[in-house]
């Protein structure tokens, strides 16, 4: 073997991995960006994995996933979501609400945008429409928030006495004065009082300030950052004893009294489904924003014996769970 000969065949043997390298498919990145922190939201996320795989994909194996949680610190979400942007992700999935979808929005015009919020997308300016959205954002919305007046009724018929209801809400989420509540107790002459908490230890704050002000019962209003306060929140209205009512199933699981609300776990599955969709192809023009198809009353009997409340039959016989 001539020396030019040994030299050509070392070249191809180090260029044939390179070359393999070079016809390797990409794996697609998908941004995830979210306003909470990762602990409470597991279950939502796992969820939100199934949707991915029903449709093929799985982390690690043909797509990645780029985390980013602003750990409650709403005031992180625009850089956070324009690290994802720079990275030049297949797909930006805003979970953790309005404040999450928002900051994505703002962060980019040409990456699609997949939101998961509890309110009405085209109040807060997220698409034009449900059924038709326009440019490069939809998503799903499981609706809790406007579901407050409902709430605000299971309370009373659960509490009948109390003259005075408390509102423990997020003063840094566009659901901080939910005025459908506001106008059902007007509607209704009931006495309401708002709480404000932004961090954990503003939550231990509202509640002593409740207890101060004489409030009876408490109406927590929907929001990421609640959701993943939700065992110290439970905790805090049953050690002071104050009949409560949550917007999700989570918080009665973890000891809560009475929930009523869409399946947060489902819409963060349909989350993965239109992500997937997207990876496939589909832009989200053609995707309607998906909205839930039933909601769910939960109560907690043992909290309510705890209590020493009565749970009306009439209520009981609506619940589509009953947790003993």
């Amino acid at each position: 073997m001539t020396r030019r000969e040994f030299i050509g065949l070392l070249g191809g043997a180090a260029a044939s991995p390179l070359a393999a390298r070079a016809q390797q498919p990409v794996m697609p990145v998908i941004g995830y960006l979210h306003s909470a922190s990762p602990e409470p939201y597991a279950p939502m996320m796992t969820a939100f994995r199934q949707g991915l795989a029903e449709a093929g994909f799985v982390e690690g194996h043909n797509i990645a996933i780029q985390y980013r949680w602003a750990e409650g610190r709403f005031s992180r979400l625009p850089s956070l979501a324009a690290e994802l942007v720079a990275r030049r992700v297949a797909v930006l999935v805003a979970g953790g609400g309005d404040v999450s979808a928002s900051a994505a929005k703002a962060s980019t015009t040409n990456i699609p945008i997949v939101f998961t919020i509890g309110g009405d997308p085209v109040g807060y300016d997220l698409v034009n429409a449900l059924g038709r959205p326009t440019g490069n954002v939809t998503g799903v919305t499981f609706f809790t928030i406007t579901l407050g007046p409902k709430r605000l009724e299971l309370l009373r018929e659960l509490v009948p006495g109390a003259t005075k209801i408390a509102l423990l809400v997020n003063p840094n989420s566009f659901s901080s004065d939910p005025k459908e509540v506001r106008e059902a107790a007007g509607a209704l002459g009931q006495h309401i009082q708002f709480f404000h908490a932004a961090s954990e230890q503003e939550i231990d704050s509202a509640f002593r300030s409740l207890l101060q002000q004489g409030s009876e019962a408490l109406l927590i209003i929907s929001n990421p950052f609640f959701t993943s306060r939700r065992d110290q929140i439970v905790a805090l209205a049953n050690y002071h004893r104050i009949p409560a009512v949550y917007p999700l199933r989570e918080y009665v699981v973890s000891g809560g009294l009475l929930s009523y609300g869409a399946n947060i776990r489902e819409a963060y599955r349909q989350t993965g489904a239109y992500a997937a969709r997207i990876l496939k192809g589909e832009k989200p023009a053609e995707l309607p924003v998906q909205q839930p198809t039933k909601f769910e009353l939960v109560i907690n009997l043992n909290t309510a014996r705890a209590l020493g409340l009565e749970v009306p039959a009439t209520l009981l016989a609506r619940a589509d769970e009953v947790i003993e």
